[in-house]
């Protein structure tokens, strides 16, 4: 059982910035949380001065379930097709530490003791960091729906926020699973029909070229940030080996280079650290940014799927009105629906044209910040190793 309270580091901690408004009319949080096993039991705070809510201020318990059933909700709401609706956070998964614990127990009698206390702790930590990535996953969903002026009135949301008992979301049956992946085949194949097509808009045309292509250059780049941070991972364990192995001969060493290994054995330590930060921040700044915003370009794919799929029922709709005027039947019902389609397909692209630029400049402003803050941190951990090898180097040539 891990539990975590938020404090002052949680800005420090902060791996995407979901670039919100000022508002302060309501203000969500998550200020704690119990993992149990597999689940992971969120405190959802809320402050508010809307008059729709009972309580300014109030706290409820939510699972993992419950924010996938608002994000389902609000995605098969037809009044929000024409918007981004924020991507869902993905499911807590510890099984990876959860794994490398057990391997590191199996171990133990092939290590020292201080290794194996040195690498324990580096497990702790990693398990650590991952659920409070969980945590703040989540809270980005809630502060993101929580900015937005349409998706903030949401009535789902609100009973999210505001109900305080068990939401008793349950889990899909293999039915609805088998309906939602067939759902999601269909999709994948008009979708590659569609991205073939012209759209007869200039904007929509540019953001459809420009996503598909974003979205595989953020994939790529998300595998390799993904590899560079194991590797650092990597150098900080291999820190530990060499390290414990220097002293053990330097306590079988009487001679002079018993000093000498001593001090290098406490260098690689004292390395071992600096690179378990570069790790961490290197996963924080840039790592999660690109899962982030692979989640969020697939959520604005989603809005052009959705606008190209109202124009495709305009255009049958059309087709429809031809046959009926053709035969002479049921000629005012096809009229009818060949307005409600193009209702629907002009108020997508009406919306969709601001959600989509809204986007543009979330992601910049996103990726500029962590930019800089990971360049910074790596300037510090930069001259954080060079001082220490100095300082190595000095006492070495003392001795």
């Amino acid at each position: 059982m891990t539990s975590l309270s938020q404090d002052g580091d949680k800005e420090k901690l902060r791996s995407v910035s979901v670039d919100l408004n000022n508002d302060s009319s309501l203000l969500i949080d998550i200020p704690d949380a119990l993992c149990e096993r597999d689940k992971v039991k969120f405190t959802v705070h809320t402050k508010t001065t809307l008059n729709s809510f009972q309580k300014p201020d109030f706290s409820v318990s939510r699972q993992h379930e419950d924010f996938i059933w608002l994000h389902d909700t609000l995605v098969e709401t037809e009044e929000y097709a024409g918007l981004i609706i924020p991507p869902a956070p993905p499911k807590p998964d510890f099984e990876s530490p959860r794994e490398k614990m057990h391997k590191l127990g199996e171990g133990e009698a092939t290590m020292t003791k201080e290794e194996y206390t040195k690498m324990k702790q580096e497990l702790e930590a990693e398990y650590l960091a991952v659920f409070k990535k969980t945590v703040q996953v989540h809270e980005i969903f809630l502060q993101r729906l929580s900015s937005h002026p349409n998706l903030s009135k949401d009535r789902n949301f609100q009973i999210f926020l505001e109900y305080d008992q068990d939401l008793s979301v349950r889990r899909k049956n293999a039915k609805e699973m088998f309906g939602g992946f067939f759902k999601n085949m269909v999709k994948s194949a008009d979708e590659v029909l569609i991205s073939g097509i012209k759209d007869v808009d200039e904007f929509f045309e540019q953001e459809k070229t420009f996503l598909l292509d974003y979205f595989s250059k953020i994939k790529d780049s998300t595998a390799k940030a993904e590899k560079m941070t194991r590797s650092h991972k990597n150098v900080a364990d291999d820190y530990i080996h060499i390290s414990a192995t220097l002293n053990s001969i330097a306590a079988d060493d009487n001679t002079a280079l018993k000093q000498h290994l001593e001090k290098f054995a406490e260098l690689l330590e004292k390395l071992r650290k600096v690179e378990g930060r570069v790790a961490s921040d290197q996963e924080l700044k840039l790592t999660e940014l690109l899962r982030y915003y692979m989640r969020d370009i697939q959520a604005a794919k989603d809005l052009l799927y959705r606008r190209a799929r109202a124009l495709a029922d305009y255009e049958n709709s059309n087709k429809a009105l031809d046959k009926a005027r053709l035969k002479s039947k049921d000629v005012a019902q096809a009229e009818e629906n060949q307005k409600q389609c193009l209702l629907k397909f002009d108020k997508l692209s009406e919306s969709g044209k601001k959600e989509l630029t809204s986007f543009k400049g979330r992601r910049v402003v996103a990726f500029r910040k962590n930019l800089i803050e990971m360049a910074e941190l790596e300037i510090k951990h930069a001259k954080n190793s060079i001082s220490l090898l100095q300082g190595c180097i000095e006492l070495l040539k003392v001795n």
